[in-house]
Formats: C-alpha cells, sequence, structure tokens
C-alpha cells in the first residue's frame, strides 16, 4: 500500500469541521491564470474539497458524474452524500478502511469556480480537473495518493489525471468511463446542449434545463428497467393522457433544474464530449468497470481501453440500472473494489 502523509500535512486551520477531528474541508485559490487544456484562462480559479476520515489511511479521491460534488459521504447526514448508497463505514467503499478526499468540480454547482451567469462558459477539459486535483495534493502535503475512484465523468477525470501525472497516484479504477465519448453518446448529450441554449435565448433556461435532464434521464437506465417501472397504463389528467414514464423524467428533469445553473449543465456536459486520453500512455495500473447494459458507454469502449491500456484488468458487471450502476450496484462493486485495501 502507498503511504500518505498524517494529519500534520493538512493545513492547520483546515484540519476539522464542526469540531471533527476526521473531517476537514477549504477551497483552494488555484495558480493565477489558469490556463486551459483547450485554451484560454481562469483569472481567479478556486476549488473546492472536502477529505472525510483519517488521512494515515489509504487516501483515496473518489469523483462521479458531473451532478457529483465533494461531499461523497456524510457521516452526519448519510444522504447528502452523492454516493451514499456505495460509501461509509463497512459498505463497498468503506470508509472505517480508507479516508475519501472529494471536489467541487471547476463548472459545475458547486463552490469551486464556476461559469458566470447568462455567460459563455470556458471549454473545461478532464484535464484541468485533472490539474486541478494536482494543486490540491500539492497543497494537502499527499506527494502521491493511493487511488483515483472514478465513476463517468468522474472516470474520464481519473484517466487524464493517470496519463498526466502517473506518479502521483498508485492505482486507478474506472467506472464507465473510456479513453473518449462515443458518438452515439455525444448526439444525445448535443441535443441537450442546444435544448438548453435555445432555452436561455427565450429566457426560460429552467424549462430547458427540465427537458435536457428529462432526455438525460433516458440515457441512463436500461430498457429493461424501463419495462419493469413504467409499463402501467397512462393516466388523463387536464383533458391529456400522462405516461408514467412521463412523470417519472419530467420530476427528475424539475428535480435537477432546481439546483443547476444552465451555464454549469453546458460547461460540463461539452467537457465530457470533448474527453480524450491515449491509453497507451497511462501507466497506472487500473481497474476498468464495465456495466454490460450501459447505453452511454458501450461495453465494447470499455473493453477496448482495457485493451489498450498498459496495465489494466476488466470486470464486467450486469445491471438493469445501466449507466447509473455504480450509484445502485453496491454489492456487485464490493469485490471490485478490493485493490483499493490492497487485496487484489
Amino acid at each position: 500500500m502507498s503511504s500518505v502523509h498524517p494529519k500534520s500535512a493538512i493545513p492547520p486551520d483546515l484540519r476539522s469541521v464542526a469540531g471533527r477531528d476526521s473531517l476537514s474541508e477549504g477551497i483552494l485559490s488555484l495558480p493565477a491564470p489558469f490556463r486551459l487544456h483547450h485554451g484560454g484562462e481562469l483569472a481567479d480559479a478556486k476549488l473546492a474539497w472536502r477529505l472525510a476520515g483519517d488521512p494515515e489511511r489509504p487516501v483515496v479521491i473518489a469523483i462521479g458524474g458531473i451532478s457529483a460534488h465533494r461531499r461523497i459521504y456524510d457521516e452526519a447526514e448519510p444522504r447528502a452524500g452523492w454516493w451514499h448508497e456505495v460509501a461509509g463505514p463497512g459498505r463497498a467503499l468503506d470508509t472505517r478502511r480508507c479516508c475519501l478526499l472529494g471536489i467541487d468540480y471547476l463548472g459545475g454547482s458547486g463552490e469551486s469556480t464556476r461559469p458566470p451567469p447568462a455567460a459563455l462558459p470556458a471549454s473545461i477539459a478532464s484535464h484541468d480537473q485533472a490539474e486541478a486535483l494536482r494543486c490540491l495534493l500539492d497543497h494537502l502535503g499527499m506527494p502521491r495518493v493511493h487511488a483515483i475512484l472514478g465513476a463517468s465523468y468522474g472516470g474520464m477525470v481519473a484517466l487524464a489525471f493517470g496519463e498526466r501525472y502517473p506518479e502521483r497516484v498508485s492505482r486507478l479504477l474506472v467506472i464507465s468511463a473510456a479513453d473518449r465519448a462515443h458518438p452515439m453518446a455525444t448526439a444525445w448529450r448535443c441535443v441537450q446542449r442546444r435544448t438548453v441554449r435555445f432555452a436561455v435565448q427565450v429566457g426560460r433556461a429552467s424549462e430547458g434545463l427540465e427537458l435536457a435532464r428529462a432526455l438525460a434521464m433516458t440515457t441512463y437506465r436500461s430498457p429493461e428497467e424501463f419495462a419493469a417501472r413504467f409499463a402501467a397504463p397512462p393516466t388523463r389528467e387536464d383533458g391529456r393522457f400522462v405516461f408514467p414514464v412521463e412523470s417519472y423524467l419530467f420530476a427528475r428533469g424539475r428535480d435537477y433544474a432546481a439546483r443547476v445553473r444552465a451555464e454549469e449543465f453546458l460547461c460540463l456536459s461539452e467537457s465530457i464530449d470533448l474527453h480524450r486520453v491515449e491509453a497507451a500512455r497511462i501507466r497506472v495500473p487500473t481497474t476498468v468497470i464495465a456495466v454490460r447494459e450501459d447505453q452511454l458507454v458501450p461495453i465494447e469502449d470499455m473493453r477496448a481501453l482495457a485493451a489498450r491500456l498498459p496495465d489494466a484488468r476488466l470486470h464486467e458487471i450486469s445491471s438493469p440500472h445501466g449507466h447509473d450502476a455504480f450509484l445502485k450496484e453496491p454489492g456487485q462493486l464490493r469485490p471490485t473494489f478490493a485493490c483499493i485495501y490492497g487485496e487484489c
């Protein structure tokens, strides 16, 4: 197992939150200007972070989809963590055996740098997120972490970090993320972004986000799950038929639109489609976890990624949750996380 720095390496003014020694967090000012992979720069970039657990244990950076944030698991408020079904004491990502480091993505909806309202977002690359992570590790006095566990967009960032900074991480675990986006997945996201941009132009940004998220939900889950959950007949409301799947999709869309701004969605959605790494250059031992029913990241792309990586193990799971399996399948993920604890 790789060594990590003890608690004394954490900046002393940020060692605890609400009196809890096992939790520290802060907002890091990144080097100015922060130059971007696709050109341009951020003048005053900041990265919000959260370290939960004893840093004398293996430090694991856990990063998820574009809706994820720095609260991976919260002992005081478990459901507030974006990975609350997977991370926690005794769970697949066992917080009694590792220390978790989370971030708010650049360009996202947390306390890291976000696009200004009504502005054209900067093009943020997965490599830019990786660079921000590198700056954070320098700040925390961590020359090397034990693992980066990335799912969906987080898996793309993990691959970008492994390509650029292989000496800073001992192992990558990548769930449902390939070395580049599949054109069909890009097609779906292009329609979502065009919908949001049009809605912004006509002053109805929230409704545009609702529509975009509703469409996105059809790609996150599998046809088998929808068939099992939404086969009931429609009901008649206000003189028209409303289908069960319709109610579900737009409820999820409204929830999303209530907490995310259009500019943030556009920034990170585009970042997914801009993602591209050279798998052959990633020398870090990598565990690739693929979901056979994933529509966004086809199983063939994950198999191809594993074949191109110099040191990779491929694990395939099956789940009706499709791309969202990383949120909903703690039982199947548990054995694939064994390498985090030195059991592979």
